[in-house]
């Protein structure tokens, strides 16, 4: 590598272990990696700032901008102290069987929607059901945005980088629901069973709390009925559009921003009032991040990392297989998994054409499991974790990076392990 390229690793590598000793504020630490990168030339502002491959992902940040003020909107009509009620009730007050609603829910909305919509969405929820029963919510929110990671693998609108997949393999969405959501549903076993071992001591149940949510009545915490349609009908319609957006060729990020300012528009509230809600540092951050990454692309640091794993492997395809899996989900535990994702997709398209046709394609679902699941590893490792660290610290609820990694490092290694015995056996020992 060029002593420029060592450099924007020197830059990241500090910056990366400031965030993740918590030495300097996360934001801080990120906008100062960003500066440097931009000092040193690793990047510059047309990389930075309009390039959609080394720059700031701006989809990202609008769809996130969208939809949180759709849920500032929400947050005003007591529909989640509505949700919040309704599941406590349906899980008696216990709270592993409260994690286990909120978590499948979660999955299931990823697959449809996005892992960073849904945490999104579900987040206040789980505030509000903690809070009822006296349970820590750090252990839930952990949870969920690690469930938003794994069932947004199903799908090709799941994830980000399933759409890059998707586009540069030629496959369609039911090409990942017949190869992908086979093994995420049994991955989500999996994933409930490591939450009952993992987060046990978050479990401890309080019968005098259960019983006064019990004899709550959700209906009672509707505070707007008429904005609470409002906010439901335009909540459905960017559902919709997000399933459909494909076919009305409208990216997500716009239609997330129509459905923000037009439920804020009609909602009649105080702009700025609203405005105050929206995860701000948040958003920040993820701006010093997307410029650090992208200076690790623009410099050809990940692409020569790409490079050598796959010259290892030698052509032989379960070894690229593995090489593929695994290797992308350490990578994808350290930098964003959609400029990785980018810049490995060549790289596979490239492989898969050298093996006999079809055969090859079981390289495109190695790259998604990997890429995707290994988001869950690290506080920073996907979209959905730093979104869901970011509104439980502007709750006062305050969530570690080790206290999230501790947990996210045993979950990616254990659900890519189960991956492997699911690749062998429906792409390889019967063929």
């Amino acid at each position: 590598m060029s002593a420029l390229a060592w450099a924007t690793v020197a830059v990241f590598t500090v910056t990366y272990l400031l965030i993740a000793t918590e030495k300097v504020h996360r934001v801080a630490a990120a906008l100062g990696g960003a500066v440097l990168m931009l000092l040193i030339g690793a990047t510059d502002a047309q990389h930075a700032f309009f390039d959609e491959h080394t720059g700031i992902d701006w989809n990202v940040l609008f769809l996130l901008l969208g939809m949180m003020l759709i849920v500032a909107v929400l947050k005003r009509t007591g529909g989640f102290e509505y949700v919040a009620i309704w599941a406590a009730k349906k899980a008696r007050g216990k709270p592993f069987r409260i994690m286990t609603i909120l978590v499948l829910v979660t999955a299931t909305a990823s697959a449809g929607l996005d892992n960073v919509t849904t945490v999104l969405l579900i987040a206040p929820v789980t505030f509000l059901v903690c809070d009822r029963l006296g349970a820590p919510v750090a252990p839930f929110l952990i949870a969920e945005a690690m469930a938003s990671n794994i069932g947004g693998t199903a799908t090709l609108v799941g994830d980000p980088p399933n759409l890059i997949i998707g586009s540069r393999g030629g496959l369609s969405y039911n090409d990942f629901l017949v190869h992908l959501t086979p093994i995420i549903v049994v991955l989500m076993v999996v994933f409930v069973v490591l939450c009952r071992i993992l987060f046990r001591k978050a479990f401890s149940y309080q019968p005098e709390k259960a019983a006064k949510v019990m004899a709550l009545n959700e209906r009672d915490a509707i505070k707007d009925p008429r904005l609470l349609i409002i906010s439901s009908v335009i909540l459905a319609l960017v559902t919709v559009a997000f399933m459909l957006h494909t076919v009305l060729r409208l990216d997500p990020a716009v239609v997330a921003m129509v459905g923000g300012l037009l439920l804020l528009a009609l909602s009649k509230l105080d702009a700025e009032t609203v405005a105050k809600e929206v995860e701000w540092p948040t958003l920040v951050f993820f701006t010093g991040l997307f410029i650090m990454v992208g200076a690790l692309v623009n410099t050809g640091v990940i692409g020569q990392i790409s490079q050598a794993a796959t010259n290892a492997v030698g052509g032989k395809l379960w070894p690229a297989t593995m090489v593929l899996l695994w290797g992308s989900a350490l990578l994808s535990a350290i930098v964003d998994n959609i400029p990785y994702v980018a810049t490995m997709s060549p790289i596979v398209a490239d492989l898969v054409n050298g093996f006999p046709k079809g055969e090859g394609n079981v390289l495109w679902w190695a790259l998604a499991l990997g890429a995707d699941l290994g988001g869950n590893a690290t506080a920073i490792g996907a979209s959905a974790n730093v979104v869901v660290i970011g509104m439980a610290e502007r709750a006062g609820k305050r969530i570690s990076f080790w206290e999230f990694t501790k947990y996210g490092l045993i979950i990616m290694v254990v659900t890519i392990a189960v991956c492997v015995p699911y690749l062998w056996l429906r792409y390889f020992a019967f063929d």
